[in-house]
């Protein structure tokens, strides 16, 4: 038998009733009422009280998080394209001069890391990355291969 006495009283229980029926969660309840979220959850759970599934209350949330889905076809087409999306990529050669450091790496440059970190030479690509990546198209075909190619070990282009 524990010796703290319960949070809930029957006027808590009251309020805890009226304040979800009136559709707050249970975080402005428990902030409403001064007990914690979990005991709010807990005593809604023994009281029987549960909402249907995806019911939410007058709170204004966000959305859901937007999040951008990057297909493997998808990346892979604009691996085989140019950076601009149209013309093939053939060649194997990436400029050198682009190189940038860690500080000096906006959203218009490759990410592909050069060199071992900690090196005085360590530095990033730095060239134009393709459209929607964040690497350039010569770097992006090394870091998005099919599967097949991955699994034997003939990947590079």
């Amino acid at each position: 038998m524990s010796l703290t006495p319960s949070p809930w009283t029957p006027d808590r229980i009251a309020e805890l009733r009226r304040l979800f029926e009136a559709g707050y969660s249970c975080s402005q309840i428990a902030r409403e009422i001064s007990v914690s979220r979990n005991a709010v959850i807990g005593k809604l759970s023994r009281l029987g009280l549960n909402r249907p599934p995806g019911e939410r209350g007058p709170q204004n949330r966000p959305g859901p998080k937007q999040t951008i889905r990057r297909s493997p076809f998808r990346m892979l087409s604009v691996v085989r394209a140019g950076a601009d999306g149209k013309a093939p990529v053939v060649d194997d050669y990436v400029d050198d001069g682009q190189r940038c450091s860690l500080f000096e790496l906006s959203p218009q440059s490759c990410r592909w890391p050069i060199g071992s970190p900690g090196a005085d030479d360590f530095g990033f690509c730095g060239n134009a990355p393709a459209a929607g990546l964040p690497y350039c198209p010569h770097h992006a075909r090394m870091a998005y291969q099919p599967a097949a190619r991955r699994q034997t070990g003939t990947g590079g282009r």
